[in-house]
């Protein structure tokens, strides 16, 4: 996976690391996805197959950045950052933050803050001009949690299932 010159755990937590995510993470990784009731309808930890395919695709992607935030040797959260070149905005670069997650034990402990604090600062060493991130409609206490950091409910977004 193409990783950033540096990643730094943030010092607010020094017994914290982020780093960029590794196949032997998956495990942790997707058992987070799954751990709410959206992410039980639609992840299947008991199958990891698609997920080391698709992790391979991300890894094989330089525009792709796979995080997890690391607490004595356990995955404690992760998310995935998109850097999108683009010619909209004067040609900017913008990222999109997916699949934040962190682990039920650690909910509320700043531990969110740091890894979205870690994604707008990765964005900005990688000269976007836009940060930006959905969340699904029905996670009202994620809006809040990204509002209190100063994103903004701008656009109304739209899926089509294939």
């Amino acid at each position: 996976m193409h990783r950033p010159a540096v990643l730094h755990s943030l010092p607010i937590m020094s017994d914290l690391e982020i780093r960029p995510a590794g196949l032997t993470d998956i495990p942790a990784i997707v058992a987070m996805l799954a751990d709410d009731p959206l992410g039980a309808q639609r992840e299947s930890p008991d199958d990891l197959a698609p997920y080391h395919t698709a992790f391979q695709r991300l890894a094989d992607d330089p525009n792709q950045r796979v995080v997890v935030a690391v607490r004595e040797g356990r995955v404690v959260g992760t998310l995935q950052l998109t850097v999108i070149p683009g010619l909209s905005r004067r040609g900017s670069t913008r990222s999109v933050i997916e699949g934040v997650r962190i682990h039920a034990d650690e909910r509320g402990s700043g531990l969110g803050t740091l890894l979205i604090e870690w994604a707008v600062e990765e964005s900005r060493r990688q000269d976007c001009q836009l940060v930006q991130l959905t969340s699904d409609a029905t996670r009202t206490d994620a809006h809040r949690f990204y509002e209190r950091l100063g994103f903004t409910a701008s656009h109304v977004g739209f899926k089509l299932a294939l």
